[in-house]
């Protein structure tokens, strides 16, 4: 009987533990952060962190210091926020970079889905709308046979903020009264369509070094910035992720957001070594002075603290662009820089 008895316990004790170490290894599996990272970006130097964080390799300079290795980072660069979007959701790439419409529009369409939210800020940079039109002084101005090059129609950050200039002076139901004008368009194309004076392209939405370059030319003029139409300095890029991404790579997220972080850090204490890290992987035909002129403008500000997100999705949700509106700008990101100053 004792024998038997003994030979239960042993038995019990037995199952328990190996319980306990399928679970243990189960967990751990289920917690394993990848061994590769993928991140977009796009053009300008309002994504100059992301530029900075790849040339430096921090992302995998943070990694080693978490003790997660040799991570392997890969970058691409893609163009407009239907793009990285798409990439966002189909998996190519865990971590997007655009503007924040295009934030705000994947955040709602992956509602209870994949759930994308923000990572973090990436700057405050003022997009500038200009024209070759020499009859175009103000938006009002712009006819049928005017052409605007931005990003991507609808859902570029760009075409979001042309939507809302056009609300505030035709009201909220004519929001879409430019639309018709607008063309995709690389910012790289938009410049060389606008300095060439050629073809259909007779105005260009765009950011720094882009409009800086073209405003050299007599024959192109600003029409309107963006700080003009949310009345003040506010977030153009930012960078998101997947829930599952974050919830499934705790590790590695924070490394990207460390590096992003650290990256912020480097452009703002050197600003010229900043510009000639951006010209060295960009290949842009700038001088490294006009470069470091431009980063200097006080108008442009690199940090992860979320500016003025929230007046955008509202206006989102008011004309029907999106269903869900946030409660504040924390619900369109991560807790981890929810103790920033955002808005």
């Amino acid at each position: 009987m004792k024998g038997t008895l003994d030979r239960f316990s042993w038995s019990k004790c037995f199952t328990r533990v190996a319980a306990a170490v399928i679970g243990a290894m189960v967990l751990n599996a289920a917690s394993a952060d990848v061994g590769e990272v993928k991140l977009a970006r796009q053009f300008g130097i309002h994504y100059l962190p992301l530029v900075v964080m790849e040339h430096e390799q921090l992302v995998e300079k943070q990694a080693k210091e978490a003790g997660l290795g040799n991570l392997k980072v890969t970058w691409a660069q893609l163009s407009g926020g239907a793009s990285v979007n798409d990439a966002l959701l189909s998996g190519a790439i865990d971590f997007s970079a655009g503007g924040v419409g295009p934030l705000i529009q994947i955040w709602d369409k992956s509602k209870g889905i994949s759930d994308v939210k923000g990572v973090a800020a990436v700057s405050d940079v003022p997009m500038t709308l200009t024209t070759r039109n020499p009859n175009v002084k103000k938006l009002e101005d712009f006819t049928g046979s005017d052409r605007i090059a931005l990003p991507a129609v609808k859902v570029s950050m760009q075409a979001v903020t042309l939507q809302m200039a056009a609300a505030k002076i035709w009201g909220d139901s004519n929001y879409e009264k430019l639309d018709k004008l607008t063309v995709s368009m690389r910012h790289p194309d938009g410049l060389a369509a606008m300095l060439s004076g050629q073809g259909e392209i007779t105005a260009h939405f765009t950011a720094a070094p882009y409009d800086f370059m073209e405003l050299q030319d007599r024959n192109i003029r600003k029409v309107l910035d963006s700080y003009e139409v949310y009345g003040g300095p506010a977030t153009l890029i930012v960078l998101y992720a997947t829930q599952k991404f974050h919830d499934q790579n705790p590790k590695v997220y924070g490394v990207v957001l460390r590096a992003l972080e650290t990256a912020t850090e480097m452009i703002n204490k050197d600003k010229r070594r900043a510009a000639e890290i951006y010209l060295a992987v960009t290949k842009e035909k700038t001088t490294l002075d006009d470069m470091v002129k431009m980063l200097n403008d006080p108008k442009i500000n690199f940090t992860p603290t979320p500016s003025r997100t929230l007046p955008v999705a509202q206006f989102m949700q008011r004309t029907g662009r999106i269903k869900n509106q946030p409660a504040s700008w924390k619900d369109l990101f991560f807790p981890a820089i929810h103790n920033r100053p955002g808005s």
